[in-house]
C-alpha cells in the first residue's frame, strides 16, 4: 500500500493499514481497559472484519484509518483517522466519513490522538474538500467527548449498536 500518504507528527508516523498490523491492533483493542468503550471487538474474526473493512476504505474511498507508531519504533500504538463505514445507524449518519481513535492504553493521556487527528483532519480536508465528518463515542468515554469537542465536533444524539452499547453520535461541520 505504498501509493497511500504517510503522515508524520512531531511525535508520530501515521501510515495506511497492512496485514502486519492485523494481530498487534487486535491485542490492543483485546485489551480490557482500551477495549471497555469499543464494543465486542475482543473476538478475533469481529475484528479482522473491523480492520478489513477500515483498510478497504483506503480502497474504496481514498482515505482511511491510520496506524500511529512513534517515531523511531515499529511499534504499533493505535489506530486514527477518518474512515468510511456503515453502521446502520440511520441517515444522518451512515456513508459519511467517520472519525476515530484507538491507542494502546499505555499511550492514553498523552495527547498524541489529539496530534494525530489534528493532522489527519487537515490531510483529509486537503485531499477530499472540507466536509461533514461524523464520529460516535461510547457513553462514559469522557476523554474521547473532550477531544472530540477540541477538534470541532459536536453531538447529534444517543444510540444503541447492535450489540445494544451506547454512544453518543457527533458531527463536525467544515
Amino acid at each position: 500500500m505504498s501509493h497511500y500518504p504517510i503522515l508524520e507528527t512531531e511525535r508520530l508516523v501515521l501510515s495506511a493499514p497492512t496485514s502486519a498490523d492485523i494481530a498487534p491492533m487486535h491485542a490492543i483493542v483485546s485489551d480490557p481497559d482500551t477495549g471497555r468503550y469499543l464494543g465486542a471487538v475482543s473476538n478475533p474474526a469481529t475484528q479482522f472484519e473491523r480492520f478489513a473493512r477500515s483498510a478497504g476504505s483506503w480502497m474504496l474511498y481514498g482515505y482511511g484509518s491510520f496506524m500511529a507508531r512513534l517515531h523511531g519504533s515499529d511499534e504499533l500504538i493505535g489506530s486514527v483517522g477518518v474512515f468510511h463505514s456503515w453502521r446502520g445507524l440511520g441517515a444522518d449518519f451512515d456513508n459519511n466519513p467517520e472519525a476515530g481513535w484507538i491507542l494502546h492504553r499505555d499511550h492514553a493521556g498523552q495527547g498524541l490522538a489529539g496530534e494525530a487527528m489534528r493532522a489527519i483532519i487537515a490531510w483529509f480536508d486537503a485531499t477530499h474538500g472540507p466536509r461533514r465528518v461524523v464520529c460516535m463515542i461510547g457513553v462514559g468515554n469522557a476523554a474521547s467527548l473532550r477531544l472530540a469537542e477540541k477538534l470541532g465536533f459536536s453531538a447529534m444524539r444517543e444510540a444503541a449498536l447492535p450489540d445494544g452499547d451506547r454512544v453518543t453520535l457527533l458531527e463536525r461541520h467544515p
